[in-house]
């Protein structure tokens, strides 16, 4: 029993060292920029207004993705058509595409040559601007659209059938249906909707870096990046790291707040929903299906048709920049792979449940801030452009570890209560347990998990950019093209990374599924 003892708490210190390591890189890098500077700086009237913009374009993008996403969820729940899996599974795309690809394929589409202002031109009505805060609610909407989608639609689907039958028995309407069971079930989902939303939009950087369209656009990661970047003013730009967090923690306290308990039970998990009414319901979930499909293909069908023929004609300096970033997105891959596994095995013995806490700590941190912390650590012994991509590797693999924890934790949590037992009355440790025992029947999930990493890695536009390097990643040469208006190249160049990042998710997420 002592010795069962020792070899469970031994297993444990992996999973306590791995969490220590993130909450000291995350409150570490933050120490580190603020000591640096000795001390926080005082923010002037532009840095203030740089947070006022973010928290106004997070809330109202938020706003915009749930409620937009809410009659679509509703479409795709009581609709049966050829084509809904797939469109389904489509709505998960936007999550693991490039950024820098998404905006140039809604520039594109809204720009000032886009298909858009060219139907108003021919239509005689003014054209429209996509940079300033309305690009960036616009590129936030079509980022976070699909993901509000999915998520109310999995509520959609977690009302018990049950409840539907009853409903049907009762002679409710589709008013009664909204009144009884759908809007109880959206006051349960629709805060953790919003949260995640307004979270993603709050440490946004790529989507106002491209379209921001000046300082009466700039979010708080923009002016973190122009504080280190251009001023090396690394107390405010600590200040406003601080000022973030802040804001992360406090939207998180206010969802949990808000959020209502459905109460509806339990159910025998049938799948059945109740007829769905005709007339024009029907032309509405027609209309609301077809127009998010049109959103969200559109934008990408102009970037492919436009640069799939420049594809061949790429320069050789494009191509070199792509293999570094496979190789780098693989590096990272593979380090959040190890920390969410280590973590995830430590959570399933159900205790310490504190590391789950620092596991999920890179979802309000900054990237910059812990770039530039980074930086300034490693700065006595190592040169800018040699930390350049070891520390852009290293984000980028924190940064993914969230996601890659939310998808493991439960199928550990499994592993240990269906064969933990089993496998410490046979001694095995180490090695061989996680050879026979957890590599197996972990592999779908650590497959998800590892391509999610490598796709965020692969089209990542954040740290690099803060060390202006000689050696740049496919997404940062994307952007130099773009900035230089070699808009072929550039088209190009975003076909080729968004076909890498979906590549490297497939062959990841597919391996798993085949091991």
């Amino acid at each position: 029993m002592a010795a069962r003892l020792f070899r469970l708490t031994r297993a444990e210190i992996g999973g306590a060292v791995a969490a220590a390591v993130l909450a000291v890189l995350v409150g570490g890098t933050l120490v580190a920029v603020a000591w640096q500077a000795q001390g926080l700086s005082g923010l002037g009237p532009w840095d203030w207004r740089a947070v006022r913009f973010t928290l106004w374009q997070a809330a109202l993008s938020a706003t915009l993705s749930a409620l937009l996403a809410i009659p679509v969820a509703r479409a795709l729940a009581r609709r049966r058509f050829a084509g809904r899996a797939a469109l389904v599974t489509l709505l998960g795309a936007p999550f693991i595409l490039p950024v820098i690809v998404a905006v140039m394929g809604l520039i594109a589409v809204f720009g000032r040559n886009g298909a858009v202002n060219d139907g108003l031109r021919l239509l005689g009505l003014p054209e429209i601007s996509i940079y300033g805060w309305q690009g960036v609610i616009l590129a936030h909407v079509f980022f976070n659209l699909p993901l509000s989608v999915r998520l109310i639609l999995q509520g959609w689907q977690a009302i018990p059938a049950e409840r539907f039958r009853l409903a049907e028995s009762l002679g409710f309407g589709p008013g009664d249906t909204a009144r009884h069971l759908e809007r109880p079930m959206l006051r349960a989902v629709l805060p953790g909707v919003w949260l995640a939303v307004f979270l993603v939009c709050l440490t946004s950087f790529t989507v106002a870096l491209a379209l921001g369209g000046g300082p009466r656009a700039t979010t708080v990661e923009l002016a973190i990046y122009q504080a280190f970047r251009f001023d090396f003013d690394l107390g405010r730009a600590a200040s406003l790291g601080l000022i973030q967090i802040g804001i992360c923690i406090g939207a998180i306290s206010l969802a949990r707040w808000f959020a209502i308990p459905a109460g509806f039970g339990a159910g025998l998990d049938a799948d059945h929903m109740p007829a769905a009414p005709g007339g024009w319901h029907r032309i509405g979930d027609a209309f609301v299906i077809t127009a998010a499909a049109v959103f969200l293909i559109w934008p990408m069908a102009a970037v492919t048709a436009r640069g799939l023929p420049h594809v061949p004609l790429l320069p050789p300096e494009v191509w070199e920049a792509a293999l570094r970033s496979v190789v780098m997105a693989l590096i990272s891959a593979v380090l959040a792979l190890t920390l969410s596994l280590t973590l995830a095995l430590s959570l399933a013995r159900g205790r310490m449940r504190w590391v789950e806490t620092a596991g999920m700590l890179p979802l309000i941190a900054s990237p910059l801030v812990l770039g530039t912390g980074l930086f300034i650590l490693a700065r006595p012994w190592f040169g800018p452009q040699a930390l350049a991509l070891p520390v852009t590797v290293a984000i980028n693999a924190v940064m993914a570890l969230p996601f890659g924890l939310r998808a493991l934790i439960p199928a550990a949590r499994t592993l240990q209560g269906d064969y933990g037992r089993l496998a410490d009355s046979l001694d095995l440790q180490g090695i061989a347990r996680l050879r026979l025992v957890t590599l197996p029947r972990l592999a779908r999930p650590m497959g998800f998990a590892g391509g999610l990493a490598a796709a965020l890695a692969m089209g990542d536009l954040g740290v690099i950019t803060l060390f202006a390097s000689d050696r740049p990643t496919l997404p940062l040469h994307l952007f130099q093209l773009m900035n230089s208006y070699r808009m072929a190249d550039a088209s190009a160049c975003a076909v080729l990374l968004m076909t890498l990042s979906f590549g490297l998710f497939w062959i990841f997420d597919h391996g798993g599924r085949l091991a």
